[in-house]
């Protein structure tokens, strides 16, 4: 019900008459900010916003991802799919911006569902505020383990013992590192591309998205004289999630892909300053 409230706001926001709701009033002000910026040229996307809708309802029942390109997808659907409805609102419509937030967005995503492995296989040991793996039986079987079943299954990961022995399930560690690899995978691409980028080549390889419904590209206004590179540099605050999420991915190496340990639900104190010199190099 709380989602098809919120596929019938996208309409009346798109509309002009957006619902007496914060969320609503504010993205209905910020698309009147962007059309009136812009003389109409540029737009928020009603299909990537009933998209992300879509890929949030599908989560909702924690079922499994199939494989890892499952997982992929919903990473695109959802982390991605936010920084190209804030690229917009910039705006920026470019297929270069776009390429590298579909990657970072692919690894934020993957990187999250990771992170929250432990809260969804374990939701009564969260509320009490327990470590995962340290209860078993009971309760904490109503949780699920959303890590893709074909690394699962490669990996010799049994549910029933992740619940039962938590991080001392057999194989759970090579299936992190795997699924974990995989959203390094997307980070190390963008940092190639931004070589390249730099070195006055393109980005070395085609976006997959382009020519879908919300990556039409028309230059707009300053970005007329840009090249491909001045994009990126002025769009880089959109992909700054990527920083948090490397950061992640080394504190999850540094503890040998163990999932449940407690300092990875934490916060990283070296975040701003990693933040700030990744914006300042403009550099990920």
């Amino acid at each position: 019900m709380r989602l098809q409230f919120w596929r019938e706001s996208i309409a009346k926001i798109l509309a002009g008459t957006p619902p007496k709701e914060p969320i609503a009033i504010l993205l209905s002000s910020a698309i009147a900010d962007l059309h009136e910026r812009t003389n109409g040229r540029a737009r928020i996307s009603k299909g990537w916003l009933t998209r992300l809708i879509s890929a949030r309802e599908r989560g909702l029942t924690n079922d499994p991802y199939p494989d890892i390109a499952a997982l992929e997808s919903y990473a695109e659907n959802t982390y991605s799919t936010l920084m190209y409805l804030t690229l917009s609102a910039l705006p920026m419509a470019s297929v270069t911006a776009d390429h590298v937030a579909s990657h970072v967005g692919k690894a934020a995503g993957i990187v999250a569902v990771l992170r929250g492995l432990p809260l969804v296989a374990f939701p009564a040991a969260r509320a009490a505020g327990q470590q995962g793996g340290q209860q078993a039986g009971g309760a904490a079987r109503q949780g699920a383990v959303m890590l893709p079943l074909d690394v699962m299954a490669q990996a010799g990961v049994k549910e029933e013992e992740v619940f039962r022995l938590g991080a001392e399930a057999p194989g759970l560690r090579d299936a992190v590192f795997t699924v974990a690899t995989r959203a390094s995978d997307h980070l190390i691409t963008v940092q190639q591309m931004l070589s390249n980028l730099r070195a006055g080549q393109d980005v070395g390889h085609d976006f997959e998205h382009e020519g879908e419904e919300g990556h039409e590209y028309e230059v707009l206004g300053e970005q007329r004289q840009e090249s491909p590179l001045d994009e990126v540099n002025r769009a880089f605050g959109v992909f700054m999630p990527a920083v948090g999420t490397r950061l992640w991915l080394d504190r999850l190496q540094s503890v040998d892909f163990d999932i449940f340990r407690p300092e990875l639900l934490r916060s990283d104190w070296k975040l701003p300053w990693k933040a700030y010199m990744a914006y300042k190099r403009k550099s990920l």
